[in-house]
């Protein structure tokens, strides 16, 4: 019944001008193929396909029929049945109408959940790319959406941890990487061969570039590597970055390019801007990429030999600030190891105190100590603590002094807060309490407060006389605490007074944290004692 239907339909529809069909045969059209599907008259659904008479036809109406195609190898176990569908689906991918079809496969991709997305990309990846392939009007903008369709499902999956849940690969994440480097393939190198760099060869440089920077950030961020010592080749989130990397090189963007003009106010590579909300993003990207070169030794052969230890942490310490304040163990632990990576190129009492007046060099320290106090894994307090170590070994001996100054202190008291209770007092300090407030954390706030408003005042005068500095071109300098900074260009002193604040408040964050716990401890204290 469901095959005289469509042939009715199809005898209809032969005598028409493509122009002519009207949106009633179209929905009669998937009904009938539908059924035909449903009730297993799999041959004759072929049969009617392939007559050339039909061609036109099958080209505008049978793309709906994907579908329930695609559905049909998802659930048949049947060998002989699925060898028809896919036949069936073949030929739909090579006769229906590219654009629509288009819509359909992703339609299709995005429609599953859990174990079922890897299937359906698994699935659907090659007749997605020769639909594109097919496309030669705005085909930047269909691989771009379908990169953008696939990765937004992949990133739903689990990323495995272990060596065993890697191996397992239980939700098909790491098979559908694989495919995925395997279907972007051909668009790399159609970027590649234009030796022209067409207005339309830009848009899919622009489309794939976005494709690496986020495929750095998921998988990549949080996906965990083989040991090197074992085969690199066994090890799939190896080979996908090695991949990732390669094709930022290929389509224009080598990562020394990249990464060493990452924040830099005027770059000289020009990545498609990100929208705000993607500029996290990008900075996770950046991480971890430095990650996958200076760690995992990807195509490290890359960077210039010429540079300095020193020179490296400075560049990496903005990326180990962006692992270290991130709360999945598996991402703030690549921190610690990009961190050890830097330190141990680096001779101890070597790293210049002037460093310190970077924020990243200030602030990862903290974290290190946020690591140290708060992390419930053991190994990573352990090495945290010892990167922190490792970390003050390598400063200089005013590096050392300033560190230790007043956060060190601001630290150990916020960690004696949290892990004595006032009514233990086993290490003394409630007892000692009214004269560490007295003191130490008020004399701090007023020091606080008064060096803040002098070095405002210092930035707003230097503001004031820029326009005059610029005309004359002279060097000025500034008299602080009784002291003149060394002759400078405006713009670095304003840098340095921005970085003198930034530790005021940087300090004054931990000092109102340590308030803060104070107060908290005391209130749970009175409540216990109420009770009791």
């Amino acid at each position: 019944m469901a095959v005289e239907e469509l042939q009715s339909i199809i005898k209809r529809c032969q005598i028409l001008e493509e122009q002519d069909f009207k949106e009633d045969d179209f929905g009669l059209f998937q009904l009938a193929g539908q059924r035909c599907i449903d009730e297993g008259h799999i041959d004759q659904l072929l049969e009617i396909i392939q007559n050339e008479k039909n061609k036109v036809i099958i080209k505008n109406m049978a793309w709906n029929l994907v579908g329930p195609v695609v559905r049909c190898l998802l659930w048949n176990n049947k060998e002989d049945d699925k060898r028809k569908y896919f036949l069936m689906l073949d030929l739909l991918i090579k006769l229906c109408n590219p654009k629509e079809l288009l819509l359909g496969l992703l339609e299709l991709i995005e429609e599953p959940s859990g174990k079922q997305i890897s299937q359906i990309i698994l699935l659907l990846l090659q007749p997605l790319q020769t639909v594109i392939q097919k496309l030669h009007n705005n085909k930047a903008y269909s691989v771009g959406l379908a990169l953008s369709t696939i990765w937004s499902q992949l990133s739903l999956l689990p990323v495995p941890y272990s060596k065993e849940q890697i191996q397992t690969d239980n939700y098909g994440l790491c098979q559908c990487c694989k495919a995925l480097i395997e279907f972007t393939k051909p668009f790399v190198e159609e970027v590649i061969d234009d030796k022209e760099n067409s207005l339309e060869n830009e848009k899919l440089k622009d489309e794939l570039l976005k494709f690496c920077f986020k495929s750095l950030k998921c998988p990549l961020l949080t996906a965990q590597f083989l040991e090197q010592s074992e085969e690199a080749g066994n090890d799939p989130f190896r080979c996908f970055a090695s991949e990732i990397i390669a094709f930022l090189s290929a389509i224009g963007y080598p990562f020394p390019k990249m990464i060493f003009n990452h924040g830099r106010k005027k770059r000289t590579w020009d990545y498609l801007e990100f929208e705000e909300e993607e500029d996290k993003q990008l900075a996770d990207s950046m991480a971890s990429l430095a990650y996958l070169v200076f760690v995992q030794g990807i195509s490290i052969d890359q960077l210039p030999m010429v540079l300095s230890p020193s020179y490296l942490l400075q560049f990496n310490m903005g990326h180990i600030e962006v692992f270290l304040q991130r709360t999945e163990e598996s991402v703030f632990s690549k921190g610690l190891d990009l961190l050890e990576n830097g330190l141990l190129r680096i001779e101890d009492n070597s790293l210049l105190h002037q460093y310190l007046e970077i924020k990243s060099f200030l602030t990862v320290p903290q974290d290190l100590v946020k690591v140290m106090t708060l992390c419930p894994v053991e190994t990573l307090r352990k090495k945290s603590l010892a990167m922190l170590q490792l970390y003050i070994n390598k400063l200089d001996s005013q590096g050392k002094y300033t560190l230790f100054r007043i956060m060190a202190s601001l630290n150990l008291l916020r960690y004696l807060v949290i892990k004595d209770n006032e009514n233990d007092n086993q290490t003394g300090l409630w007892t000692e309490l009214g004269k560490i407030e007295n003191n130490f954390l008020k004399p701090l706030h007023t020091g606080l407060n008064m060096s803040k408003a002098h070095y405002e005042a210092e930035i707003k005068n230097s503001q004031e006389n820029s326009q005059e500095v610029q005309k004359s071109k002279d060097l000025c300098s500034i008299t602080v605490g009784g002291e003149e900074i060394p002759n400078m260009p405006p713009e670095m002193q304003l840098k340095v007074l921005h970085s003198a604040l930034f530790t005021f408040d940087l300090i004054g964050s931990v000092l109102a944290r340590v308030e803060e716990l104070i107060e908290i401890k005391k209130s749970t204290s009175e409540e216990n004692t109420g009770i009791k």
